[in-house]
């Protein structure tokens, strides 16, 4: 593993003290790992150009571009950049899970919904986020001024997910929520009937948004290795079930891959960037699945 992907892994980052500098790892982490991947040349400092027009500030005239092509560019302003984004995450009770030595889904979905966030603004785009359980219970519309970046953070950083779960309701109601043509990104384990969900990441597609869904999942619940007799809890309603593991795996793996597959090609068919992380995974390997999604818009 190259130096730099150390300071990726889950773990480490979670040992940082505040959201603010997790997401700041993760980023400039990546940005690095960027020289040697076939994302060279892309700069978390990018900023659309426009050609020069008579009357525009020449502070803002950029030198380097000039000396490339001996034409005036200046970098666009925030209030210029056309890409919207929403960030979706899921704080329903599901998310709360964590397998020995891995931290939440929650907290992964957290850590790079935060990155993106920062990535997303570093590169003057307009981003807002939404939280949400059965019910959308939090919606920050996009900014792109420098500021609104640590009231994300905050408000990402001071959430612990609920005891409720809803996903196809509240994609829904986000859905409703958005008016302005956009991007969505959601982290959601998406534990729910999959044809809800799968409307309803259509209901975003009939609004005309882009989308990329990220199903956020503990390697135990991909490959239900448990030793022993294992204790299951319900973490919506508590309920407990003792059973052998190993007597289930087989039919519980085929049906859980069943599940992942079929949201996955509905995805695909209506032209939704799906992707499945790990939360044992570094989390440069969610930013390489977005930015190969946004460099098609």
């Amino acid at each position: 593993m190259e130096d730099y992907r150390r300071f990726l892994q889950p773990n480490v980052v979670a040992q940082l003290s505040n959201i603010e500098l997790r997401a700041r790892l993760v980023v400039e982490g990546f940005i690095t790992g960027l020289h040697r991947s076939p994302y060279h040349g892309f700069s978390v400092e990018f900023a659309e150009h426009r050609q020069y027009n008579p009357g525009d500030d020449i502070r803002y005239i950029d030198w380097k571009v000039y000396g490339r092509t001996d034409k005036y560019y200046v970098k666009q302003f925030e209030e210029e950049t056309n890409l919207r984004c929403i960030i979706a995450l899921d704080k329903s009770a599901s998310m709360r899970y964590a397998s020995k030595g891995n931290i939440s889904k929650f907290e992964y979905s957290a850590y790079l919904a935060a990155s993106l966030a920062y990535l997303l603004m570093q590169q003057r785009d307009a981003v807002g986020l939404a939280l949400y359980d059965e019910n959308l219970v939090n919606y920050i519309p996009p900014q792109s001024k420098t500021s609104h970046i640590y009231t994300l953070m905050k408000v990402i950083d001071q959430t612990i997910p609920s005891d409720k779960t809803g996903t196809a309701k509240a994609l829904n109601q986000l859905a409703e929520k958005i008016h302005r043509r956009g991007l969505v990104i959601v982290f959601s384990d998406f534990f729910d009937d999959a044809d809800s969900v799968v409307t309803a990441l259509k209901h975003f597609r009939h609004k005309k948004h882009e989308v990329v869904a990220f199903q956020v999942l503990d390697p135990r619940e991909i490959d239900f290795r448990f030793s022993g007799s294992v204790i299951f809890k319900d973490l919506e309603t508590s309920e407990m079930l003792q059973t052998q593991p190993v007597q289930h795996e087989k039919v519980y793996r085929q049906t859980f891959e069943k599940f992942v597959n079929y949201i996955k090609k509905n995805c695909y068919e209506m032209n939704i960037d799906f992707n499945v992380v790990r939360t044992d995974e570094p989390f440069d390997k969610a930013l390489r699945q977005y930015l190969t999604k946004r460099a098609s818009l």
